[in-house]
């Protein structure tokens, strides 16, 4: 038996970037066997605040939004910032959603929706990071970043900066309802 703890804030948002990366280093020092934290960071910046806290050998990758999430063509994350990120070992991956993708164009255009719609909305019955935590896991696994099977932190929000982190074990997205969230490490209770 293990006695855990979980921090809270009061709403969702930017507000308490800085005090979930203190939250996430804390937790690091005790968990041996966590090597790799995902973080979504459509600008890169909570990514680089995260990577700038972090002192212990780990590999941090950042999530952005898929080219074309905002408008044709267009990235949310500069080139710069990934070059920023990268001189500091930070990966950025940019790849479809994981929750949504083309299913959403379908229900865009033709209504109703997907069955990942009721996944996802049942993940932000806890909180929209919990959502974008488990999403940005998959993402990470179909795309080779991450092991299989493997403990991670993984970081979400909602739209800038995070408040959300859990300690999940990520899966492919074949696999989506093997996926095991351990711990919630903070989240909004509002």
């Amino acid at each position: 038996m293990a006695r855990k703890f979980i921090t809270y804030f009061d709403k969702q948002g930017e507000d308490y970037t800085d005090e979930l990366i203190s939250i996430v280093k804390d937790k690091l020092d005790m968990a041996e066997n966590i090597k790799y934290i995902l973080i979504a960071s459509a600008s890169g910046e909570s990514a680089l605040k995260l990577a700038e806290a972090i002192d212990k050998d780990i590999t941090i990758i950042n999530v952005s939004h898929n080219v074309g999430f905002s408008g044709d063509n267009e990235s949310d994350i500069s080139d710069e910032m990934i070059e920023k990120l990268e001189s500091v070992g930070i990966k950025t991956y940019q790849g479809i959603h994981a929750f949504s993708g083309a299913a959403r164009g379908v229900t865009n255009k033709y209504g109703g929706f997907s069955p990942l719609d009721v996944v996802a909305d049942t993940l932000r019955m806890f909180s929209h990071g919990v959502k974008v935590s488990a999403e940005i896991s998959i993402m990470a696994c179909d795309a080779g970043l991450i092991p299989v099977g493997e403990e991670i932190i993984a970081i979400g929000g909602r739209a800038h900066g995070v408040d959300t982190a859990v300690i999940l074990t990520p899966v492919n997205s074949k696999n989506l309802f093997n996926m095991k969230i351990h711990e919630i490490i903070a989240m909004p209770r509002d």
